[in-house]
């Protein structure tokens, strides 16, 4: 299976069909280059909304605009799967009433859709942003394989990785800083590691004026794997420079992830429960105590 992993830079258009050409076109290149699989990063559908009509400088206005667009994006990338033949996970939308949920839809060649929707929401989205969490968290078993998905920041939490045994994991993100960035691929090889999975983070790029939610965008593009026997031995199976956009692309053997899942040195996603042990530690040990 060939992944397609998008470092993407939203921008304003000054149509609805100048923005789905540009869509058509990054989806057209990907397919050129064999991929099966393409992903786009959180709130990379906030750019459906991003149409020449006057901008709303309140956050929340700006959720509520998104969701107002996030229907016409399903449907382009809907027709875009068909005619293609390709599975797509849509770039993050706000949607819902007042766009309180943060939502990405995977697409199949067919055109049956399924949705993950984001589980916890950074400080920033609590104190400025109406999102609050979605539906629970769901696995895509399709016709590449076992897929699961963690927007963002959720895929700083082990236990909702552990939770959806993926054989592959997309993490589409959107952060604003360096630092950020690190902690998305720190938690992507984490993962890696964790749960004897691939790994992909498909990161949101570029300047956005006049847009309050996505107006800033550092990240990199990156595909890691557990650093074990059968894998490279740092885990890095590919990375695109930081901050440039464009498209990473990478076979990935789907069967031999589950072949290659308790089959090396370690066996972290087999030994994952006798983490229990935790709960039985004893009373902490005086060594010193002062008079």
């Amino acid at each position: 299976m060939r992944l397609a992993v998008a470092g993407y830079a939203p921008e304003w258009h000054p149509t609805w069909d100048a923005f789905a050409a540009k869509l058509r076109g990054w989806v057209e290149d990907a397919v050129g280059q064999g991929a099966d699989l393409l992903v786009f990063p959180e709130y990379a559908g906030i750019e459906a909304a991003l149409i020449g009509t006057p901008a709303p400088r309140d956050v929340r206005a700006w959720y509520a605009r998104a969701a107002g667009a996030e229907a016409a994006l399903l449907d382009l990338c809907t027709t875009l799967a068909r005619e293609t033949g390709t599975h797509i996970l849509v770039g993050s939308c706000p949607t819902g009433p007042g766009g309180a949920i943060n939502r990405t839809h995977m697409v199949a060649p067919d055109g049956a859709t399924a949705h993950q929707d984001k589980q916890i929401m950074t400080p920033w989205e609590r104190a400025e942003t109406p999102l609050t969490p979605g539906d629970p968290l769901t696995v895509f078993d399709t016709d590449l394989g076992r897929i699961g998905v963690l927007v963002c920041y959720d895929s700083e939490f082990p236990a909702l990785a552990a939770a959806l045994r993926a054989d592959l994991l997309l993490l589409p993100a959107c952060t604003e800083t360096r630092h950020g960035a690190s902690r998305l691929r720190v938690a992507a090889m984490a993962r890696a590691l964790e749960g004897g999975a691939v790994t992909a983070v498909a990161p949101l790029l570029g300047r956005v004026d006049g847009c309050a939610v996505i107006d800033v965008n550092r990240g990199q593009a990156g595909i890691y794997a557990p650093p074990d026997t059968g894998w490279p031995e740092t885990g890095v199976l590919a990375e695109a420079e930081a901050d440039r956009p464009g498209w990473l692309i990478h076979d990935v053997d789907m069967p031999a992830i589950a072949a290659r899942r308790g089959a090396g040195e370690v066996d972290v996603a087999g030994h994952w429960g006798e983490q229990s042990r935790a709960n039985r530690t004893r009373p902490p040990s005086v060594l010193c105590q002062r008079p």
